[in-house]
């Protein structure tokens, strides 16, 4: 049952927001230019790590990426041990893949608008929860692990 969850929640958000919008961005952008293949790394670097974010907070959170149905557990495990929001980075990776291929800054615009949408959400309201709900053990990560610039090295102290 949870697979099951973990998998619609997947479809309706990520895949929404780094798939079936940027195609109609695109269908939209009277602005693009040729095609750059040279965006296929980086998006195809997205979806793998979204991909694996939504394994960790299956298996290490018992739960999903879903607001309505999220992990049991803090996700300290994988990416998570380098940056606080890799699942976030992973579709801005997914959407600014999609813009270089395209060669489009209608893409760029929406990709800049999703950064600034998810920055908000994390600071006034997923932090604040998580603070709540985790209590210490979200602090000691919270002190430890960058937001957004990824840490060279992973902590190795969490747990």
């Amino acid at each position: 049952m949870l697979f099951l969850r973990a998998l619609m929640a997947f479809l309706i958000l990520p895949a929404a927001v780094g798939g079936l919008l940027p195609w109609m961005v695109l269908l939209n952008d009277q602005w693009r230019r040729p095609s750059i293949p040279l965006g296929w790394p980086v998006l195809l670097l997205g979806v793998s790590v979204l991909l694996w974010c939504v394994r960790d907070f299956y298996i290490a959170g018992k739960g999903t990426l879903a607001p309505w149905d999220p992990p049991k557990n803090l996700v300290v495990v994988g990416l998570y041990r380098y940056v606080r929001n890799p699942m976030y980075i992973g579709v801005l990776a997914t959407v600014l893949g999609w813009s270089i291929i395209a060669g489009s800054p209608l893409m760029a615009a929406y990709a800049a608008t999703i950064a600034i949408a998810f920055h908000l959400r994390v600071t006034f309201y997923e932090e604040p929860t998580l603070a709540r709900k985790f209590g210490d053990k979200w602090t000691r990560y919270f002190n430890r692990v960058n937001r957004w610039w990824p840490q060279l090295s992973p902590d190795k102290n969490l747990k």
